[in-house]
């Protein structure tokens, strides 16, 4: 079996260049609304660790930041927030997974923003910003078109995912927490442009004062249902209606694409309804209603999968999490399942939050996950993560955080790469097709 490569390090930049990585590929000229996604460690992101550390270092890493996540995803319905965080915020890899190339402002200044399709809201780095972590700010004063917006804005007025607005100088003011850090920003104005689309007047929040490192460095452009997220303001041009499609982490290219609006969407595509939850209305609910390994379906009790519109729980799709999380009993069932498939003669390990590890060869079964009208079967390769030094391979799930209020089974980035999302809001649906976007 041809072992998967996890690379998510900077020793990836020297093996791409290795292998004849066409730096140019990075920055290919934009078709249409058609952007390409990169994996925030991609040769070609700006935002790569500056140095490299170990494979355990790296999943223990990632491990920690889709614990913080699932923590505000799970918890905030109950607490009554509504910030998702993207990273728990103490290492330079708790940044955003994904991130597209948006220019903002005329002229224009290109940012890497992190694409969230949990989060509703836009947020930048702006020149003066004290505490921001990255060199790469958005400078207003250079753009003719940008404006701050005034206490009288509707937007400033009404509720939307960055709650809690303030005046400040008659300037619209907001302070936000997310993950571990807190910010302070004015909410602002300007035109973005995505691939080849302007889009003027673009509300977002133009950060002043951030403490903590959680923040995605060249900031965040949410894709979530909300009242500021680009399907909102951008309604006309797009329709409510996006599809993605990730990139493998081992891929030597490390782009995807983002295609914004209806039209190039595949015609081939399987569908499953959108669920509304009225307190999280931002969130892409879908009806989980079973698990199958190899070919048999995994007996899991009806309530872990279940929706439940007041407590929250069900089953997410998320770009922003990287391992998928179960809730337990429908983990350990499904967890049991993989084991017996592989045998009794491999020895179980662990490594962090992952159960089911071993250090010898092993063939896994696929695994389908069952949807309300669509079935999605994984190959290995978005099932198991494996380590470039050594041999431990691992099953790339882990049970969701059990100390919470309202809990949730979230399908994350690892199980979608290499398949064609396809967020069809209008007719609330969400479609799933194999297409290998990596090379």
């Amino acid at each position: 079996m041809k072992q998967t490569l996890f690379l998510l390090s900077l020793a990836f930049l020297s093996f791409s260049i290795a292998h004849g990585l066409n730096p140019n590929r990075c920055d290919l000229p934009n078709q249409g609304s058609t952007l390409q996604v990169f994996h925030v460690n991609s040769p070609c992101s700006p935002l790569r660790p500056p140095e490299a550390m170990s494979w355990e270092d790296t999943v223990l890493q990632l491990q920690e930041k889709d614990e913080a996540r699932l923590q505000f995803l799970s918890s905030s319905l109950v607490a009554k927030k509504s910030v998702v965080p993207i990273a728990s915020g103490r290492q330079i890899l708790q940044s955003a997974t994904y991130i597209v190339k948006v220019q903002i402002g005329t002229p224009s200044q290109s940012m890497f923003m992190a694409v969230d399709t949990s989060n509703d809201a836009a947020w930048v780095p702006c020149s003066g910003c004290v505490g921001c972590s990255s060199s790469v700010l958005f400078d207003s004063a250079k753009s003719t078109s940008f404006k701050s917006l005034d206490c009288q804005a509707s937007q400033c007025t009404q509720k939307f995912q960055v709650s809690n607005p303030k005046c400040g100088g008659n300037t619209c003011t907001f302070n936000m927490t997310y993950g571990g850090s807190n910010l302070l920003a004015n909410l602002s104005q300007d035109t973005f442009t995505l691939a080849t689309d302007p889009i003027p007047g673009y509300t977002f929040g133009c950060i002043q004062t951030t403490t903590g490192t959680s923040l995605p460095p060249q900031g965040l452009l949410g894709l979530s249902r909300g009242p500021l997220s680009l399907l909102s303001q951008a309604q006309s041009l797009y329709q409510s209606t996006f599809s993605y499609c990730l990139p493998n982490f081992r891929s030597t290219n490390f782009s995807g694409s983002l295609r914004l609006g209806p039209v190039g969407q595949p015609k081939k595509i399987k569908y499953t309804p959108l669920l509304k939850n009225p307190r999280r209305s931002s969130l892409y609910y879908v009806n989980l209603i079973g698990i199958r390994v190899g070919s048999k379906i995994v007996d899991i009790p009806p309530s872990a999968l279940a929706f439940n519109a007041t407590t929250g729980a069900g089953t997410i799709f998320d770009s922003g999490t990287v391992y998928t999380r179960l809730v337990e009993p429908a983990y350990v069932a499904v967890r049991d399942a993989f084991r017996k498939r592989i045998g009794g003669s491999a020895t179980v390990t662990s490594l962090g939050g992952f159960d089911t590890c071993y250090t010898v060869p092993i063939v896994a079964p696929t695994m389908t996950f069952m949807f309300d009208g669509m079935n999605v079967t994984l190959p290995q390769d978005n099932l198991l993560i494996h380590s470039t030094a050594g041999t431990t391979t691992c099953l790339a799930m882990a049970s969701a955080p059990n100390n919470v209020n309202s809990v949730l089974n979230v399908i994350a980035s690892m199980q979608q790469q290499n398949h064609r999302l396809l967020f069809d809001v209008p007719n609330s649906r969400l479609g799933v097709a194999r297409e290998q976007c990596s090379s």
